[in-house]
């Protein structure tokens, strides 16, 4: 272990195996708890009572080694932010996991998206000027994944409702903030329309996922166990859309 250094924060590090986790240390008054938190950017950071010894969070600190080196594990698996789209002519885009590009036509005729040859072909009207396309094309292209999502998720809910033994529940699809979906009290599904990009293992991850919240309301042992007897791999699942991700928001 090594001494705190004192400054805007104090820092430390202590030893867990062959493997050292250093952190920052937050004091706050109001604190009774010592808590330990994985930031965005991999950092850990220790949030403690104004009086509590160093050598005291260290000990908790190594205490937690083994989640803290879990999380940053999984940190480490997330890819970096892709570039902000600019939507246009070459980009790709996915539907139920394929790739495909996308054509910006400026024409005269507009027209809803159509996916032909491989392409995802948006008509822009001749008389939008160049700063305004690129909303125009995303606009068109979110109308297009929605309507994908509302003809193609319920099937899917459906099926995966009937191998665990649940009625078919009241589905919206929606937008939620940074959630692929979510299931109320009581008994609706909402599906996030961009799980409509990815390849339907995936997808059905998802579905499962928030059909078993219909049985277990929490991510305890119940609800992965129920998860595992109906699919195996779940786990596999979950680490690949974590990966894939970034690449459906935008």
């Amino acid at each position: 272990m090594s001494e705190g250094v004192q400054g805007a924060h104090e820092r430390s590090e202590v030893r867990y195996g062959s493997r050292s986790i250093t952190y920052v240390l937050r004091r706050s008054p109001g604190r009774s708890t010592v808590s330990i938190a994985v930031d965005r950017t991999s950092r850990v950071v220790v949030t403690a009572p104004s009086g509590v010894p160093m050598g005291r969070v260290d000990q908790v600190v190594l205490a937690r080694a083994r989640w803290i080196v879990e999380r940053l594990r999984q940190r480490s698996e997330i890819p970096p932010p892709l570039p902000d789209r600019e939507f246009v002519t070459g980009e790709t885009f996915l539907y139920l996991g394929r790739q495909y590009r996308l054509r910006v036509e400026v024409d005269d005729d507009v027209r809803p998206l159509q996916l032909t040859g491989g392409w995802l072909r948006v008509a822009v009207p001749t008389s939008l000027g160049r700063t305004h396309r690129s909303g125009y094309v995303r606009a068109a292209l979110i109308d297009w994944y929605k309507k994908r999502a509302v003809d193609r998720l319920p099937e899917r809910v459906f099926a995966w409702a009937g191998r665990i033994g649940r009625s078919r529940p009241p589905i919206f699809i929606s937008e939620p903030q940074r959630r692929w979906g979510s299931t109320t009290a009581s008994g609706i599904v909402r599906l996030n329309w961009r799980t409509i990009q990815a390849p339907v293992p995936l997808l059905d991850y998802v579905i499962l996922h928030e059909l078993v919240h219909l049985v277990h309301r929490d991510h305890g042992r119940g609800f992965w166990a129920a998860m595992g007897r109906v699919m195996p791999d779940y786990d596999e699942r979950k680490r690949r859309l974590r990966e894939l991700g970034p690449r459906l928001e935008w």
